[in-house]
């Protein structure tokens, strides 16, 4: 599975919004090789990279380092993904868009920095929804987190109250899929 350069490259901004240019290089020392080589030499948005080696393995060295182990680190770095991918005209368009219209959206975003994945919406209620990611080849929790907060941080610029995403299934940890239970006031 590859992921799309343009989610990779909301990793090493986040480190040095949050934690400063020294944290930034520590985290990429600690990288592997591999991963080192990607943020060394300079991610491109239109590129597509391993998996593994540019969003799993530097999330969870983040986790590592900077949450004490904690998933909150994928979470985090989602929202902050949301947060740069959704700014300028996006923003606009995210913000004058209905928060079902947004989710209605999700089968079609989630596929533009994954190959391969597949996600739909499978339940749609008042303030409450469920997408279901189908498809998604060496999908690992840390990136099901990452998606989590992405989700959530959307919301809140389309103007969502208090959205909070649960996930209920986890194709990480052997379900057949991965649902996220969406829920706002």
């Amino acid at each position: 599975m590859n992921v799309k350069g343009t989610a990779v490259t909301t990793i090493p901004l986040f480190i040095k919004s949050k934690f400063g240019e020294v944290a930034y290089n520590k985290w990429l020392n600690a990288l592997a090789p591999a991963s080192q080589k990607i943020f060394t030499t300079g991610v491109l948005v239109s590129s597509w990279y391993p998996l593994d080696d540019a969003l799993i393995h530097s999330t969870l060295k983040i986790c590592e380092l900077f949450y004490s182990g904690n998933l909150n680190g994928a979470v985090d770095q989602g929202r902050f993904s949301a947060e740069h991918a959704l700014k300028g005209i996006y923003k606009l368009f995210v913000k004058l868009g209905s928060v079902d219209f947004i989710i209605a959206k999700a089968s079609s975003i989630l596929p533009t920095y994954y190959a391969g994945s597949a996600m739909s919406v499978v339940h749609k209620g008042d303030k409450t929804t469920t997408v279901r990611i189908t498809r998604f080849d060496g999908i690992h929790t840390v990136i099901e987190h990452r998606i989590k907060g992405w989700i959530e941080r959307a919301l809140e610029i389309s103007g969502a109250n208090n959205p909070r995403a649960k996930i209920a299934s986890s194709m990480a940890a052997g379900a057949p899929v991965t649902d996220f239970v969406i829920t706002w006031n």
